[in-house]
């Protein structure tokens, strides 16, 4: 695809077509939010809700682990120092007392810890449908989709470079599943639109298929003011209201090693001076962007974290940070990144010890290196998942529909992952660990003896409607009823499902007025140029 400019006059934002399945109609499929079922699939899901994790945390790190890994990464800063390629930062750091020597930066361990201890450990972000806020921190989990990947994945059209259709129908997919909490970056890179405006019109595609928290990239100036000048339009708020508490976040990767560049610290210094959140994640792969061992590699992805939030902190005291974890290992046969595999899951239960030791909320991420939705592609994205459950995550970026170590989106996956994720979701659901009298049960038990069953009991029947997990994608029938249904594999049943909800999709309420502002905004920036490129 091109990323040359759109003629004048073609694919205004608020057009609706969608090349990619032949111009369908849709039809509607109720307002998103609540329990339903899908009019096209007969999907029934779980309802909207903010999930609370009530296990212990796994921490496979002792106390003296703890120590070790907090005085590993302080040495860092103090001694080897972290680049920084921003030259605000370094005036910034400079005026703080930190030694800067052209564009490394040393600091000291006390001044970090008084300036973390500055980051509140929850806050609320609340985006244009207050039924939508998220609570961040504590032990409620999050889950967002898949975000940034360059290419796209479905059964009839293979893998190709993303569209703006494709974003769209991933973008319904965002807002129709209630287990998706957020709507991350692109959930497909459209690279038939060009980058000067890319984000003005898939913002405005964002803002109108969803109402759930919204995210800027932090690629430039024009980029982030653009998408907080959006974010505000549609929540009809007053530029005080939006800065009087978070409404949308931007998440940053360190360049590793020891590196933060230009435009993301820029980002989020242009984010956090108007009250909006930050998320700071290394993306340090062991072996290559980091040392082999896990716990090297957690202490240099901590430094470069802890590096960024402290100096947010000395701008802003009390903005809304998160602490984020990306760190797996790379194939030392070939070099390639490897996701789900127990040094992942390992290093991320490390890091949330290490949040916890900071008092700071924490980021995780689901994920895989299989390059198609298989039996490799669950199980590691599965382990990722639960390794960030286990971990005491807030929250949880690419839950679903990733692909390809992050190359690849892909519809089908997405609902494969949206399974798993509601499963975990019932998981926590306290009725499952009740132990009132009706829960034990015992005069069920003494009705059936030793010698009957259990499905008609009154008990049984009283309760079986809601009892157990029910599935929207897993077949549970025997192999003989599932051939003679058509013996589809799974993969199979979720590009069927995929398209049915997008058929029946029907985007959220905006006001008129709304959307001609968003859309008059789209089209005032994209005739001043929007954000400059390198093309």
């Amino acid at each position: 695809m091109s990323d040359a400019p759109r003629p004048a006059g073609r694919s205004r934002p608020n057009d609706d077509a969608d090349e990619a399945r032949g111009g369908r109609r849709r039809r509607s499929g109720g307002r998103a939010g609540n329990a339903r079922r899908m009019s096209a699939g007969a999907i029934a899901q779980r309802p909207w809700q903010l999930v609370e994790a009530s296990d212990p945390w796994v921490e496979p790190l002792t106390q003296e682990g703890v120590q070790a890994i907090h005085d590993g990464a302080m040495r860092i800063l103090e001694e080897i120092g972290i680049e920084f390629l921003n030259d605000e930062a370094l005036a910034l750091f400079r005026q703080a007392g930190a030694t800067v020597e052209e564009r490394n930066v040393r600091m000291g361990r006390d001044w970090v810890m008084e300036m973390v201890a500055r980051a509140p450990a929850e806050f609320t972000v609340t985006p244009r449908n207050p039924e939508r806020a998220l609570r961040i921190g504590g032990r409620t989990l999050l889950f967002g989709n898949v975000s940034s990947p360059p290419n796209y994945w479905d059964r009839q059209n293979g893998k190709m470079p993303g569209t703006r259709a494709q974003c769209r129908d991933l973008l319904r997919l965002t807002q129709a599943f209630n287990c998706i909490h957020f709507a991350g970056g692109y959930p497909v890179e459209p690279v038939d639109l060009h980058p000067s405006t890319r984000h003005l019109d898939v913002l405005f595609d964002k803002l109108t298929l969803s109402d759930k928290v919204m995210h800027a990239y932090s690629l430039g100036a024009e980029r982030v003011d653009d998408v907080m000048e959006m974010v505000r339009i549609a929540g009809g708020l007053s530029h005080e209201a939006f800065e009087a508490q978070p409404r949308m976040y931007t998440n940053i990767n360190s360049t590793s090693p020891l590196k933060h560049d230009q435009p993301m610290i820029d980002g989020c210094l242009r984010m956090i001076r108007r009250g909006q959140a930050v998320m700071v994640t290394p993306f340090t792969l062991a072996g290559a962007m980091a040392p082999v061992t896990m716990a090297g590699a957690v202490t240099q992805s901590i430094a470069e974290s802890l590096a960024a939030i402290a100096l947010f902190q000395w701008v802003r005291p009390g903005c809304p940070c998160v602490i984020g974890t990306f760190t797996s290992n790379v194939d030392m046969k070939s070099g390639a990144p490897a996701f789900g595999t127990p040094e992942y899951m390992r290093a991320t239960q490390m890091t949330g010890q290490m949040a916890r030791f900071y008092g700071l909320p924490m980021r995780a991420s689901g994920s895989c290196a299989a390059n198609v939705p298989d039996g490799q592609a669950m199980w590691e994205t599965s382990q990722a998942l639960w390794s960030a459950v286990q971990s005491g995550a807030h929250v949880i970026y690419h839950a679903a529909g990733w692909l390809e170590g992050g190359l690849v989106a892909s519809p089908a996956k997405f609902v494969m992952d949206c399974e798993v994720i509601q499963q975990i979701q019932r998981y926590f659901d306290p009725a499952l660990a009740a132990t009132e009298e009706g829960d034990i049960a015992l005069e069920a038990i003494a009705e059936v003896g030793a010698h009957g069953h259990f499905f008609g009991t009154a008990h049984t029947q009283a309760r079986y409607e809601t009892a157990f997990y029910q599935p929207f994608l897993s077949d549970w029938r025997n192999y003989e009823a599932w051939e003679a249904g058509g013996a589809q594999w799974t993969e199979t049943r979720a590009d069927r499902m995929w398209r049915e909800i997008v058929a029946a999709f029907e985007p959220p309420p905006m006001d008129a007025g709304t959307r001609e502002a968003l859309s008059d905004f789209v089209e005032r920036r994209r005739a001043e140029g929007g954000a400059p490129t390198d093309f």
